[in-house]
């Protein structure tokens, strides 16, 4: 795994031998000399980690830290915090600045390089959403808030695998109200939990007495409903498990004895980071399901529509049966439009759209074809219950009128509904064709009426 990694230290052998064994592993590293120069470096250059040293003159690496973590442009960024310091206090106080972990000098060769490959394996997972963000925007789509990291983590739901009574209660403390908690002494009924628990950290033990914490984490990791969310470990003197947790997918760890205060530090900077992912995620979703949605009605568009009848023609063809196809039309809606004006006829085509949609199956896909044409497409239906449903939908637009317009008054309606069968061996262009032709046939011959073509 190849990434850049910025390394900001005032004491060029330390640059320079971080580089050396950086460089050895093929990572890509740029360096800065000082805390001023570090910021610049970041938005220019805009690492996959950031390698920041406490004790710098001028700036110190905690004010760096703060700095980077508030700017949008910087704030996505790993940061590690390299210090010759010990304390716990300070790594709390590096934590609380932003950073996703701490070393100490002298470095751990094993340790570093485990701890910069799970930092940048969730920086480039960050990365994916952040760049299909911008081609959405680049293509028109709007933008959605996406906010910092910095985001209140109040009610986060915590999953605690601990068999170890004085830790439970440790970890209840440090938490108090913040978290949602439950805890687990068994492995196996964590995996359950955790599979349908929708929880934002989960927290294993290494040193479980009834179980192997390092396998339940490999298996959190391989299942759908848990591959995202954030695993911090406890490790009991084996740093080697440890780093082998990091190497499987754990994004945190905390050596035994527990400080509260580090305890806190670290999850709320896991949680911090799963809800700014969730919130990326969640704006992927929304730009996706814009762009297959027509924007005044809700129901899918007709890009969905075509897609969605070609794979439904291809599934056929290894073994699914036939399917029905309705077009529907509003009948003399130009004269809604002169008469009431355009709003009153897009409140006829949303409620159009709506009645349709509360005609049909849950099974059935409905899209708007264009202008105040849409479709219908029934799997597994042939061509008299297509029928039925059809004269359902056309007389529950005929008998209530729709979109009161400014008077109060209602608009009558009525629609004409072609209707056909598609077969997974054709063309699905060729179903489209022979339901417009009935579409067509039912308009010709008067409208408010529903035309079938087999």
């Amino acid at each position: 795994m190849s990434a850049r990694i910025l390394v900001v230290d005032d004491v060029a052998p330390n640059v320079r031998l971080l580089e050396a064994k950086l460089g050895a592993e093929y990572f890509d590293v740029v360096t800065a000399m000082n805390g001023v120069d570090g910021l610049a470096r970041a938005v220019e250059s805009q690492p996959d980690l950031i390698l920041l040293d406490v004790m710098m003159p001028g700036m110190d690496g905690f004010e760096v830290c703060r700095r980077l973590k508030t700017d949008c442009k910087t704030s996505h960024i790993p940061i590690v915090m390299v210090t010759a310091l010990g304390e716990r206090s300070d790594r709390v106080r590096g934590l609380e600045a932003g950073a996703d972990d701490f070393l100490t000098k002298p470095l751990d060769d094993l340790e570093l390089f485990a701890r910069v490959r799970s930092l940048v394996r969730l920086k480039m997972m960050t990365d994916e959403f952040r760049l299909r963000e911008e081609t959405s925007h680049a293509l028109g789509m709007p933008e959605f808030e996406v906010g910092s990291l910095g985001a209140d983590i109040e009610g986060a739901r915590v999953l605690v695998v601990e068999d170890l009574p004085s830790d439970v209660a440790r970890i209840r403390d440090s938490f108090a109200s913040h978290y949602n908690l439950v805890s687990e002494t068994s492995c196996d009924e964590a995996l359950t939990l955790a599979r349908g628990g929708a929880f934002d950290l989960i927290i294993v033990s290494l040193s479980l007495t009834g179980g192997d914490g390092l396998r339940l984490c490999a298996q959190l990791r391989s299942a759908e409903e848990t591959r995202q969310v954030p695993i911090l470990v406890f490790g009991d003197g084996d740093r080697g498990r440890v780093i082998k947790g990091l190497e499987i997918g754990v994004t945190d760890y905390l050596m035994k004895p527990l400080d509260r205060n580090e305890l806190f530090a670290r999850c709320a900077t896991q949680v911090r980071r799963k809800f700014y992912q969730d919130r990326l995620r969640a704006n992927y979703h929304r730009t996706i399901e814009l762009a297959v949605t027509d924007p005044l009605t809700g129901v899918y568009n007709r890009r969905y529509f075509t897609h969605h009848l070609e794979t439904l023609t291809r599934s056929g063809r290894d073994g699914a049966t036939r399917f029905a196809l309705l077009m529907l039309d509003v009948d003399h809606f130009k004269v809604v439009n002169d008469t009431y004006g355009h709003d009153a006829g897009d409140r006829v085509l949303k409620e159009f759209a709506s009645r349709i949609g509360n005609s049909v199956r849950s099974a059935d896909l409905v899209a708007r074809f264009g202008g105040e044409e849409f479709v219908v497409v029934m799997p597994d239906a042939d061509l008299n219950a297509a029928a039925r449903v059809a004269e359902r939908v056309r007389g529950r637009i005929a008998d209530v009128p729709m979109a009161k317009n400014g008077s109060g008054q209602g608009i009558p309606l009525t629609c004409s509904i072609g209707v056909t069968v598609g077969y997974p061996d054709e063309d699905p262009q060729a179903a489209i064709k022979r339901v417009d032709d009935a579409l067509y046939a039912a308009k010709a011959a008067g409208r408010d009426r529903v035309v079938t073509r087999a």
